[in-house]
């Protein structure tokens, strides 16, 4: 037999008894165990102790597997049982109930007619109550009693009874029998022959069992809690599908159509391995968590974006031009720009994202040109507006950390569009701002480099996304307003001001048009009559594009619209140019402001602003004083320069203009801007302060049907300006039709319309003293002799059209 480790010695008597080798159980002293004995050697060494004293020593077997063990199989330690009753059962089993007697130790076992014989040595039995035993005793009876109320398996009232003994020895015993141990650690407390011992024992093993059954019951109530929740939530949704069910929806799994879409989206590996990746966390979570919901909804947006589908691009030039002709009246530049990027496309397979930026005036069509690019490509077409956005989130999007946490809006519109290609509409790209929050202009560097944006990355997704097939298109009214940085990102294209006859014929072509459908008026009833949108162009607007035009023509089309309700559908209206006052009132502009009298110190300059060019009428007077310079009318830091430097020219040719050398001490000069409300600033009014002061000084007059615009220096040179254009147009649609500008201007004809460059005088100026020939009414007989001749670059009048205003 394999040698144990022993706890103490047994010194009772020795014995010769049949042995019993059990599975799966082992027998204590004092308790009462049935079992079922079938093998043939168990059955024989029954009968034997039967035919005897009834007395047989059961051991426990080291592998319960074992159907025939030998002697090294069995424990050395067992107990000595009394058979109390024994009944053969029909399949030849024996069914035993047997009584332990006492804890003994085989010290030979020898195998006889086919069943084990051991020779046994008995232990102590007894113990003398100590007060040591005592309170051992008492601390055992208190740890079984906490035991047994924690071991829910066991029944309270029936192992406090069973554990009422005054012996150390069956007391250790009884409870020892009936702790929830393993066989090996019951064998080891069977081993322990010193009650005493054996009781400090089973103390250690209670207090061990307690912990560990503690530990447990904490577990398990924090599991119990949170498996009551989750099968609650289980129940509800299993009770929702079944109900679906019956409803005939919600056949398919839904997470099975959730990895569908994901195969089927079309996203880079990189990507779809993260969709992946979320949709195992979205099963694993409960349903009803906040922290599900974050998870699906971050899994609907990676499938909301468009990352394969593509609309298929016409590539037609014809298509396009006709498309583009279609929607506007003139821009041949921008229509140009945009066949020559289609051509481009045609010889290139996979050419680079373009960013177009078109700056103008407001009401001039960059919006609508953006519509009708898309228009003429077959591409989706989507717009962001820009104005007022401060925070870099509007664009990048905020993390998933946060609560409410969305894309930025270029993923949204990304979203929106359903396609990878769209033309995609950055509008009033001039009027973003920045603070605390972050600075939007420098999110959208990444935004518009065709360099960058094929990785671009928006905080919420948080992968990577291709934007180099989005054609973008940015509008703006200003450039100084956007960053360098970006601004040399994007290809800049000007839109500037319409003519009168290019307003004339969009109004005919197209805003009479739309505004008749809107006010769901026919042809019939609505009728405008050339002279009529002439009078709206010339009274009642002044802008540098039409939608103050188109206003005009719709409250008309309302007007209209009412007769036709009380009057009925045969109301007919030709609107023509003297019943227009009748509709719109009188008209908030008059031809009579340009056509009054020529005046002293009175001259009409050019500006230009970020809503076109405007005509500003400049005032000086000269006051007796002591040598005092104002200007007034809002005027900026570089105008009150230019005021200065003009006031030196003057003095400098004091004589020539046939003033004393001394005449600036004796008075106080005072130029006005009218229009105080409004701050002005620039260095392009030089030459008109010039003339006025001039003109105030001399006492001579000021050509009314002239302006002028150009910078001056202190010798009198005239330096170029810019926005040439639209100054010219200003003072066209103020009905004035001669100008004077810097000779270094003249590269700029090119660019001028048509209508501009056959109806108006233009006279390209080197220095002051030409200006002043041209301007005054009255001639200087010394600055003619001095000045060679000046009038070099005139265009004639045209024989059709506005003419010039003649002078008073």
């Amino acid at each position: 037999m394999t040698n144990q480790p022993k706890a103490a010695v047994p010194t009772g008597e020795v014995r010769k008894l049949p042995m019993m080798p059990i599975r799966d159980m082992v027998i204590f002293p004092h308790m009462m165990t049935p079992f079922v004995v079938g093998r043939e050697s168990s059955v024989r060494a029954l009968e034997e102790a039967l035919n005897g004293d009834r007395k047989i020593f059961l051991a426990t077997q080291h592998d319960a597997s074992v159907d025939e063990p030998n002697a090294d199989d069995i424990y050395e330690t067992g107990t000595i049982g009394n058979i109390v009753q024994s009944v053969k059962m029909p399949d030849g089993n024996i069914k035993v109930l047997v009584e332990g007697v006492e804890r003994a130790r085989a010290t030979e076992v020898n195998d006889v007619d086919g069943f084990f014989v051991a020779t046994v040595r008995t232990g102590q039995t007894q113990l003398e109550l100590t007060p040591q035993v005592e309170q051992l005793m008492q601390r055992v009876h208190s740890l079984f009693e906490q035991y047994v109320k924690l071991q829910q398996s066991l029944n309270y009232e029936t192992m406090a009874a069973s554990v009422r003994a005054d012996e150390a020895a069956k007391l250790a015993d009884t409870i020892a029998a009936n702790l929830q141990l393993s066989i090996e650690e019951k064998q080891q407390l069977l081993e322990v022959f010193d009650p005493e011992m054996r009781l400090a024992r089973v103390a250690d093993v209670l207090d061990l069992a307690i912990e560990k059954l503690n530990m447990d019951r904490t577990i398990q109530s924090r599991v119990k809690r949170q498996m009551e929740k989750a099968q609650k939530e289980y129940y509800l949704n299993e009770k929702i599908k079944a109900i679906q069910k019956e409803l005939g929806r919600g056949e398919k799994s839904e997470f099975d159509e959730l990895k569908k879409k994901i195969e089927a989206a079309g996203m880079p590996k990189d990507v779809l391995d993260k969709s992946m990746q979320e949709l195992k966390k979205l099963e694993a979570m409960p349903p009803m968590s906040a922290e599900s919901t974050v998870s699906r909804n971050y899994l609907d947006w990676l499938l909301a974006v468009p990352w394969k589908k593509k609309s298929k691009e016409i590539r037609s030039i014809e298509h396009a031009e006709q498309i583009l002709n279609e929607d506007h009246y003139g821009l041949e530049k921008i229509k140009d720009r945009i066949l020559e990027f289609l051509a481009v496309r045609q010889l290139v397979k996979n050419p680079k994202g373009s960013i177009l930026c078109f700056v103008g005036p407001p009401g001039v069509g960059k919006t609508s040109l953006g519509m009708s690019i898309a228009k003429a490509t077959g591409r989706k077409f989507v717009r962001m507006s820009l104005g007022g956005v401060r925070d870099e989130a509007e664009i990048r999007g905020h993390r998933r950390t946060y609560i409410g946490a969305l894309p930025g809006q270029i993923i949204q519109s990304m979203k929106k569009a359903g396609t990878k290609n769209p033309v995609f509409m950055l509008d009033e790209i001039d009027k973003m701002a920045s603070d605390f929050r972050g600075d939007p202009a420098s999110a959208l560097l990444e935004v518009l480099d065709p360099e960058q944006n094929t990785s671009f990355q928006d905080h919420y997704l948080d992968v990577e996304y291709d934007l180099s097939q989005v054609l973008f298109v940015a509008t703006a009214n200003v450039l100084d307003t956007i960053p360098g940085p970006l601004q040399d990102r994007m290809e800049i294209i000007r839109l500037h001001g319409y003519t009168e006859v290019e307003k004339l014929e969009i109004a005919k072509q197209y805003l009479v048009k739309k505004q008749r459908e809107g006010n769901g008026l026919s042809t019939e009833q609505l009728v405008f009559e050339d002279s009529a949108l002439k009078a709206i162009i010339r009274g009642y607007t002044r802008e540098a594009g039409v939608r103050n035009l188109e206003r005009e023509i719709g409250n008309v089309g309302r007007k209209v619209a009412r007769k036709v309700v009380q009057t009925g559908p045969e109301h007919k209206e030709l609107v023509t140019g003297d019943t227009l006052e009748s509709l719109l009132g009188v008209a908030k502009f008059r031809d009579s402001e340009v056509h009054a009298k020529s005046e002293v110190g009175l001259v009409t300059g050019l500006a230009w602003t970020s809503v076109g060019g405007t005509i500003l009428q400049t005032e000086v007077q000269v006051l007796d004083g002591k040598g005092k310079l104002s200007a007034t009318g809002q005027l900026g830091d570089v105008m009150k320069e230019s005021a200065e430097a003009a006031l030196t020219y003057t003095r400098s040719r004091a004589s020539q203009l046939g003033l004393k050398k001394d005449f600036y001490r004796n008075v106080d000069i005072h130029i006005h801007v009218p229009e105080g409300a409004i701050p002005k600033d620039g260095p392009s009014a030089g030459i008109t302060i010039a003339t006025g002061l001039a003109s105030a000084l001399t006492k001579i007059k000021v050509r009314r049907d002239i302006a002028m615009t150009g910078e001056i220096t202190l010798r009198g040179k005239v330096l170029p300006i810019g926005g040439l254009k639209e100054k010219l147009l200003a003072a066209h649609r103020a009905g004035i039709f001669e100008a004077i500008l810097p000779e270094d201007n003249r590269k700029d004809l090119a660019d001028l319309p048509e209508l501009l460059k056959s109806s108006m005088k233009l006279h390209f100026v080197e220095q002051m003293d030409e200006v002043l020939q041209i301007a005054l009414e009255g001639k200087l007989p010394e600055l003619m002799e001095e000045t060679p001749e000046a009038l070099t670059g005139v265009i004639p009048a045209p024989i059709e059209g506005p003419q010039p205003v003649s002078r008073q």
